[in-house]
């Protein structure tokens, strides 16, 4: 199998079982939006908590340069010990939230 394909395949599973969760409090639901023409996949989040709207990013992942770019990583744990786990080598994860000095990832 094509390591995009792989790693795309991994992203979209990680991604898809933080989707699962429900978060603790007030009515707010996970959406996941993957582009694999574009190869970007997200974790959203929408909803209402104590009379205030709830909207936007918990995960932001991109594949370009034979990389996968952790673009935004919103999640208490972080997802990247997740792609590691799931057999994405660290060499090929980039943290792109940090400073280009500390975008390696380390399990």
């Amino acid at each position: 199998m094509d390591t995009t394909i792989r790693e795309r395949d991994i992203v979209k599973q990680v991604i898809q079982r933080y989707a699962q969760f429900k978060p603790s409090h007030g009515d707010i639901r996970l959406d996941t939006v993957f582009d694999d023409v574009q190869n970007r996949y997200a974790l959203m989040q929408v909803g209402w908590d104590r009379g205030r709207r709830v909207r936007g990013n918990l995960i932001y992942v991109t594949l370009s340069e034979g990389k996968v770019w952790v673009e935004y990583d919103g999640m208490e744990q972080g997802i990247t010990k997740d792609l590691i786990a799931a057999g994405i080598p660290p060499e090929r994860i980039v943290l792109a939230f940090l400073p280009k000095e500390q975008t390696a990832a380390t399990a």
